[in-house]
């Protein structure tokens, strides 16, 4: 492994799982952590998130050849700001962020002349915070590193190699690309997840706890999206505008497409794009990406 040492801003669910991670996989690498909220830093030690919890941000990174930031994409550049003085010349900055050209130039701007490799990991739960983490979030997941077009390819494959040591299968794509992708596969779900949710919530002639009691598996699924952090999913679309506003135009022309099927009884369209959408998720399952058990194997956790 090239990284002998590495630093963790955040210690959230993906700092924190992270660190798990280093500690399970990467025999050796020593890690440091920061967290700007103390109660996070405590319960981090008592998790023993990391090797080491620092309270200061740029301590955390001294001496470190990877530093990963695990703080929501807005406060990306406030995060390396806080790191700019303790960061060693010949260290990779690389982060977790699910929107990868606001971050890239967030990251740009705050650490000129640092060698920067975006990267998000695409694992997660709807769950946050230090006690959240757990080592194997990233066991068959993907990764996709979005280094600028300077970037050594020497650090670029040893951030490769660190991210399989962790599980995942890492891909590299061009920034702007990602932000496409991930509008239309994370962001654009989330956004309906929180909406549909909000609206059952709101319904005057459905009471609150009529939904909760009898949401069936499709709601259910939708809620569990809905609980993801707030603050996380506020600063994604805050911060990949374009791509998202993009994908839901899309998304509502072909929304008012299946509203017009309904009306007019089109029995024959519905049935069309239902197939559709049917053979893509078998290829999700066939892919590993979820599990093909009934119900998702919930079944057998109930």
């Amino acid at each position: 492994m090239s990284f002998s040492r590495v630093a963790i801003i955040g210690l959230g669910l993906l700092g924190g799982s992270i660190g798990l991670a280093v500690r399970e996989h990467l025999a050796g690498v020593e890690t440091t952590g920061h967290d700007v909220d103390p109660k996070v830093r405590e319960r981090a030690r008592q998790r023993g998130l990391v090797d080491t919890v620092v309270d200061d941000a740029a301590d955390a990174v001294r001496d470190a050849d990877l530093v990963i930031l695990c703080v929501p994409v807005g406060a990306m550049a406030s995060a390396a700001e806080a790191i700019a003085p303790g960061l060693s010349a010949d260290a990779v900055v690389s982060d977790v962020g699910s929107s990868k050209l606001s971050v890239a130039r967030a990251l740009a701007a705050a650490l000129p002349g640092a060698t920067l490799i975006p990267a998000h990991p695409v694992a997660g739960t709807e769950e946050s915070g230090p006690d959240a983490g757990f080592a194997t979030l990233f066991h068959h997941r993907w990764c996709i590193l979005t280094p600028p077009e300077d970037a050594p390819r020497d650090k670029v494959a040893a951030l490769k190699k660190f991210w399989q040591a962790l599980g995942s299968t890492v891909e590299v794509m061009d920034a702007e690309h990602h932000d496409l992708v991930l509008a239309v596969t994370s962001h654009i779900p989330h956004l309906i997840a929180y909406t549909i949710v909000g609206t059952a919530s709101d319904l005057e002639d459905v009471t609150r706890s009529e939904v909760i009691k009898y949401s069936a598996g499709g709601f259910r699924d939708f809620t569990r999206i809905a609980a993801s952090d707030p603050v996380m999913w506020r600063d994604v679309f805050l911060n990949n505008r374009e791509a998202v506003l993009e994908m839901m135009d899309r998304f509502l022309t072909d929304l008012g497409m299946m509203r017009e099927a309904i009306r007019a009884g089109d029995g024959e369209l519905m049935f069309d794009q239902f197939s559709k959408t049917r053979a893509i998720r078998r290829r999700i399952v066939e892919q590993g990406q979820d599990d093909a058990r009934p119900d998702f194997g919930r079944h057998d956790h109930e």
